[in-house]
């Protein structure tokens, strides 16, 4: 028990970015685009994310009401970016990636904790959870680091005519969901390195089967 407080601080770790991971798939702001026709989107501001688009409008209500609209992206939809795409996907494995890394932690731990002392059902699962930490830290990386790219770059897209967006906006900013992300890869490589630092203590009473 004594040797595996760090891998213990790895789940805790692990939990947050897990969560973390899933919120930032869950949230719309990904990019915040202005736009210079308030017509329909009344705030001037619309919030592309991976799973759908949204904006405020006071069209279609009472004087001083507003209502959110969105548009959802389906999996047909070719004007959809690449990078989006990636997103959507990439992020759905990091958040199967990250629940397996905290299976295998769990399972570990409760050896630990349980006082069972063979190595087989202790070592194997730490580094296997680390790996699967890493891999989901890669995965949420990849597409964050790619949105953050179009963000900067000021990247348009080709919006049909009925989800009124401009295919471009005047400017646009990185939304919440990517600093969700940021840290989310944070502490799940950093989750991943500790559990793959785990070494199994060597005392004179081990079993080692």
């Amino acid at each position: 028990v004594s040797a595996s407080h760090l891998q213990l601080a790895t789940f805790a770790l692990g939990t947050v970015g897990w969560i973390l991971c899933t919120i930032s798939m869950g949230i719309v702001e990904w990019r915040v685009w202005h736009v210079d026709n308030t017509t329909i989107i009344s705030s001037g501001i619309a919030w592309v994310g991976i799973w759908k688009v949204c904006f405020i409008s006071y069209l279609h209500v009472s004087p001083g009401y507003r209502e959110q609209f969105c548009h959802k992206f389906s999996g047909y939809d070719s004007f959809i970016p690449h990078e989006i795409y990636a997103a959507q996907g990439l992020l759905l494995i990091a958040m199967f990636m990250g629940l397996l890394g905290l299976a295998a932690t769990i399972f570990a731990l409760r050896n630990v904790y349980m006082g069972i002392t063979h190595k087989t059902l202790i070592t194997p699962f730490f580094l296997v959870g680390g790996f699967f930490y890493i891999f989901a830290g890669l995965c949420v990386l990849i597409p964050v680091s790619w949105n953050f790219y179009s963000v900067t770059h000021n990247q348009s897209i080709a919006f049909p005519p009925s989800y009124y967006m401009p295919s471009s906006p005047v400017a646009q900013e990185a939304g919440a969901a990517i600093p969700v992300g940021i840290v989310a890869v944070i502490l799940l490589l950093l989750s991943g390195t500790f559990s793959l630092s785990y070494r199994f203590p060597v005392t004179p009473n081990t079993i080692t089967k």
